[in-house]
């Protein structure tokens, strides 16, 4: 049986990604490429069904991104969100300006037209709305399927054409059914069938690896966390001896990380794992460093001038295999040269030289959190691994508000192991998605054994979340967090006050850097 495919088109939306999760949870592939693509290239991939991202731009702006019109003329089923629905109706002639009430958040919608799109739906929804600009003519064999009281056309149609759009979001949570109204494109409309799974994933992958590497060995930066060491155990499936692992002590790792990683990894794998303790490097560059952008750079730039050290002494290295996410790319550059806004660097896709000696390979490029731990569970890698809460590449130089020192270092490292202790005895470590330490550049006063003191402010960051992209704070019972509190402050020499991060994602981040 074929493999359908919906091409997603990225005009900047920071939801984007969300919108190739949501068709993956319907076992449906999906890929996602600029705007920009050419015509051939679509052509190359087949797709069953278009969807049309969101993005940043008002249609009518000079530097806004464009729709080629050729792209309507396939005959391929397209679904526009937001900017993709605006931009849609722009080239199809149709009409769209600011509106009076700029609609941003929860708004009640109400279905005008059952069929197709709103299969199923009921007569009222709450949809997630984020937009300035509405459409205000409908183009030419369109006609309106939704609308709320701020904006008439909520979404609109053309069945003979199989042409939609959306004003709100139907990608994420806070739209209610969103995943049906995703499910009606790609099933009703685009007639796609449920035939992508992660077990064929990774049976292609490992093929795909095996052709690309050749007779040449491949270095893996292993760290312990769940990317790369899913990655790790991935290209030792696919390559077998030919893949020499590197693990390289940065200076911020978590206490006794080095320990667990070669204990695990060497001993119980049987991986060949070369250990590189570059820790005293690391922090002299960090030396006057208090910008996290710079802090993550250096790390960045760092890193892959060890391993390159380390790949001199290994003969016939030619590739260097990272465990890459989505999130990582899209929060870190422009995707695909799309229209995308910088948010942060990630080390794995931001800090590596124009003259990096190696070839990359990322395996998990195109994946979410959660479906790499999916392979990891089908690679038979332990719960240990799998279920262990994500750590940054810049470890917790980023954790370190400000100036990173070998002293702030081990109070984090303490700290960090007691709330990882506490929520572990009271079984919440496997509920939570993260859960982390940061120390505040702040010093305030405190009393201990009636003395004055005058110590660091600690702040404790847990939230759940499926695929890093949004998430919640937890809501850890009062009296856990009353005993994370007491412990930190009783262990943890430098310590005198602890807080409790409740800030989501958006607006805020996970990491406080």
């Amino acid at each position: 049986m074929k493999k359908d495919t919906i091409l997603i088109l990225d005009f900047g939306s920071q939801y984007t990604q969300l919108i190739a999760r949501r068709i993956r949870e319907l076992k449906v592939f999906s890929i996602i490429e600029s705007c920009n693509i050419s015509l051939d290239k679509i052509k190359k991939i087949k797709p069953q069904g278009i969807i049309l991202s969101g993005g940043p731009h008002s249609v009518y702006e000079k530097s806004a991104p464009l729709l080629k019109g050729a792209i309507l003329q396939l005959g391929v089923p397209i679904l526009g969100i937001c900017y993709g629905m605006q931009i849609l109706v722009k080239t199809l002639k149709g009409d769209v300006g600011e509106t009076k009430k700029r609609e941003y958040g929860k708004a009640e919608m109400y279905i005008d037209n059952h069929q197709d799109l709103f299969f199923s739906l009921p007569a009222k929804i709450t949809s997630w709305m984020s937009h300035t600009d509405q459409v205000l003519k409908v183009p030419s064999g369109f006609r309106l399927l939704a609308h709320t009281l701020n904006t008439k056309f909520a979404a609109i149609g053309n069945e003979k054409k199989k042409i939609y759009g959306v004003q709100f979001h139907p990608e994420v949570v806070h739209t209610d059914l969103g995943l049906q109204i995703i499910s009606n494109f790609i099933f009703r409309i685009a007639n796609c069938f449920a035939t992508w799974q992660l077990e064929d994933f990774v049976s292609e992958k490992i093929e795909e690896i095996r052709k690309k590497v050749g007779k040449d060995n491949v270095i893996c930066g292993l760290s312990g966390g769940v990317d790369s060491s899913t990655a790790a155990v991935l290209l030792s499936k696919a390559i077998g001896k030919k893949l020499k692992c590197i693990f390289v002590n940065n200076g911020v790792l978590r206490k006794n990380e080095v320990k667990n990683v070669i204990n695990i990894f060497r001993d119980n794998f049987k991986l060949d794992l070369q250990y590189v303790d570059a820790s005293k490097v690391f922090l002299n560059k960090l030396k006057g460093v208090f910008d996290p952008e710079k802090k993550r750079k250096i790390i960045g730039h760092e890193f892959i001038k060890v391993f390159e050290q380390a790949a001199r002494k290994i003969k016939h290295v030619e590739f260097l295999v990272q465990g890459t996410l989505y999130p990582d790319v899209i929060e870190s550059v422009s995707f695909f040269g799309g229209p995308t806004a910088c948010i942060k660097s990630h080390h794995n896709v931001g800090g590596l030289p124009a003259d990096m000696k190696l070839k990359l390979i990322e395996p998990f490029r195109q994946l979410f959190k959660d479906e790499v731990r999916e392979i990891a569970k089908i690679l038979g890698l332990p719960k240990a691994i799998i279920n262990r809460h994500p750590f940054p590449g810049p470890g917790l130089a980023v954790r370190i508000i400000g100036e990173v020192t070998a002293g702030q270092l081990k109070i984090l490292r303490e700290a960090e192991a007691v709330l990882e202790g506490i929520i572990k005895k009271h079984d919440f470590y496997n509920d939570i998605w993260q859960a982390f330490c940061v120390l505040l550049p702040l010093k305030t006063v405190g009393v201990m054994g009636d003395k004055r003191t005058y110590e660091y402010i600690v702040a404790i960051r847990a939230v759940n979340s499926l695929d890093g992209m949004t998430a919640d704070w937890s809501k850890i019972p009062h009296s856990v967090l009353g005993e994370i509190s007491n412990s930190i402050i009783n262990k943890v020499r430098g310590i005198n006050r602890v807080v409790f991060d409740i800030s989501s994602k958006p607006p805020a981040t996970i990491e406080w850097e």
